[in-house]
């Protein structure tokens, strides 16, 4: 967005096509109907190109997208009338329950898992060590300590402090 600010065009048209799954992620967890994600989204990609100039490139991208694109998806649900077309009253159900019919959600979990490695390739080696031994290859503290040569308690405290800074950087806390 910052490259977009400063009049790259190809940069803003990518990014704008890159916002799309995100978008639509959160307009789910607010509880938007399938039929009316693209709403959001338009409507959503519309506020962006309105505000871009109020975007500070040293804040999180995903963070200013994301907020947008909930208000949008309240104004969606509020013009199409809320209690009418949500059937689901759990906010964690459209995370946990893909829509079949949603030919974005592969994309999506695709650019998430993305964004979760990178995430990790930033944590501190032992940090790191305790997420891939524990976390993404699932072994045990046992395996893991003697794989690394760490003691159960040193993995414990480095995955802690991981997953941490996991939450804060994927939720644009950092």
């Amino acid at each position: 967005m910052g490259a977009a600010q400063a009049g790259d065009q190809r940069a803003y048209t990518r990014v704008l096509a890159d916002s799309v799954a995100l978008i639509r992620a959160v307009a789910r967890r607010q509880g938007v109907a399938v039929d009316a994600l693209d709403d959001v989204v338009q409507e959503t990609l519309l506020t962006v190109h309105r505000v871009r100039h109020t975007f500070d490139p040293t804040r999180s991208y995903n963070a200013w997208l994301s907020a947008i694109a909930a208000r949008r998806a309240i104004d969606v649900l509020r013009s199409h009338g809320r209690r009418e077309h949500r059937e689901v009253h759990d906010e964690f159900a459209f995370d946990t329950h893909a829509d079949r019919d949603d030919a974005s959600a592969g994309a999506e979990r695709h650019q998430e898992a993305q964004r979760l490695r990178k995430a990790i390739d930033t944590l501190p080696a032992g940090q790191r060590e305790a997420v891939e031994q524990l976390g993404l290859k699932e072994r045990s503290l046992a395996e893991a300590a003697e794989r690394t040569g760490r003691n159960t308690g040193a993995l414990k405290v480095n995955l802690h402090r991981a997953l941490k800074t996991l939450r804060d950087r994927l939720h644009g806390d950092s």
